[in-house]
């Protein structure tokens, strides 16, 4: 029996809490080795206390001091951004969990990917910014990269149980397009839960609140996300990550609301016939299955009770409503670094919008202003996106003092 040594990066969040239950519940297949956080010392310490890990890192030097004093054994300790992809490498681990929100995971991804580990992403940024270069170095260095995201998670379960397969197929899941054939997939299709303004009227936008936004009516998740959720920003960015993770064009990907957050998301193919994936709305689900995949192992997680779902409801996205999934399919098929700008100057929009310094709809306004100043450099080279970034960003802060 495998048992998985993980390193977390971003293990403080959310879904770095999910992990900590994922361990706590299957002992026997995942060890946490490694833990890493931004900036939250005393629940870093938390965690570290309970889980031993080997090694621990804090990104902001200011709060090392604090951790040190709250860990009750002596790990090894690593600090800064240097540290992040130290512990990223770590010798011991097998498996990385970037779960680090924004564009920080990027260099620890493609330091553990250099070092040997797999990747389990649920930093979507990482493949939005990169996706091209990401994969082209799972492949290089001979790793894996397996989904987090609930909706890609999902996908990769409909895909790999679409039909048998070769010894080796079944054996590995790499990053090249030869192990994971999507030649007879007609649509990936993304389920959105809409957010809490799934029927609010566009008439109302301009007076939506970021408290109003964060109240989101399924997951919980960290106020950048909730944003995204509530302007479908993040649906925007999952369709550029899926198109990179399952190597298909951007047509081929597309959205449909489901307010349960039940069906997580599905594979149409040629034939017409469609596979979903179903489970409660619980990070624990796609990050165990990341841990143990290719097995299935029994777990304490509540199984669906099919007698008490009653409905399952789908619509299509109100686009025009809602259109940071035209600017995300825009960006997503332009390539080059307009990916990068779009989700640098989101995550400066949201931002804002929390601060109170725009409105809600100015959020893709903000976004699409930046996207139209943009010319995009195609086949980028990591420099020259990171320089994307760094742009996208600058130029969204002036559009927002203009303002």
């Amino acid at each position: 029996m495998n048992r998985k040594r993980v390193v977390v990066l971003g293990a403080t969040g959310s879904i770095g809490e999910s992990a900590r239950k994922v361990a706590r519940d299957i002992p026997e297949r995942m060890e946490i080795v490694g833990l890493a956080a931004h900036r939250s010392a005393s629940k870093l310490a938390e965690q570290a206390n309970e889980l031993r890990p080997e090694a621990v890192c804090i990104v902001d030097e200011t709060k090392v001091d604090e951790l040190r004093g709250a860990l009750q054994y002596a790990p090894q300790i690593l600090v800064g951004e240097e540290g992040l992809c130290e512990i990223a490498a770590l010798a011991s681990a097998e498996m990385v969990l970037v779960a680090v929100v924004g564009t920080g995971g990027l260099r620890p991804a493609l330091a553990a990917m250099a070092a040997g580990k797999d990747l389990a992403v649920a930093s979507k940024e990482i493949l939005v910014m990169a996706g091209a270069i990401v994969m082209n170095a799972a492949a290089a260095n001979n790793v894996r990269v397996l989904p987090v995201d609930s909706e890609h998670n999902a996908i990769f379960q409909c895909l790999m149980g679409k039909r048998p397969t070769s010894n080796a197929q079944r054996s590995t899941f790499k990053a090249d397009s030869s192990t994971l054939d999507v030649s007879d997939v007609r649509r990936l299709i993304l389920t959105a839960s809409g957010g809490p303004f799934r029927t609010t009227p566009v008439s109302e936008f301009d007076a939506i609140t970021p408290e109003q936004a964060l109240r989101h009516p399924t997951w919980n998740m960290g106020p950048k996300v909730t944003i995204d959720s509530a302007t479908l920003f993040n649906k925007g960015l999952e369709m550029i990550e899926a198109r990179w993770l399952f190597n298909v064009e951007m047509p081929r990907v597309d959205v449909v609301i489901h307010p349960q957050s039940i069906v997580h998301s599905m594979v149409e193919f040629t034939d017409g016939s469609v596979l979903a994936q179903m489970s409660h709305s619980d990070m624990c689900f796609p990050i165990q299955y990341a841990v143990t995949w290719p097995e299935r192992v029994p777990n304490s997680l509540a199984p669906l009770d099919f007698g008490k779902l009653r409905q399952l409801d789908f619509e299509t996205p109100r686009y025009h409503d809602f259109p940071a999934l035209h600017l995300a399919r825009e960006a997503g098929e332009t390539g080059g670094t307009l990916p990068a700008v779009l989700n640098a100057a989101n995550e400066v929009a949201v931002a804002a919008f929390l601060e109170k310094r725009i409105s809600f709809p100015g959020i893709w306004q903000l976004v699409a202003e930046v996207m139209s100043r943009h010319t995009s450099i195609a086949d980028a080279s990591l420099d020259a996106i990171l320089a994307a970034d760094q742009w996208a960003r600058a130029e969204a802060a002036s559009v927002v003092r203009a303002h």
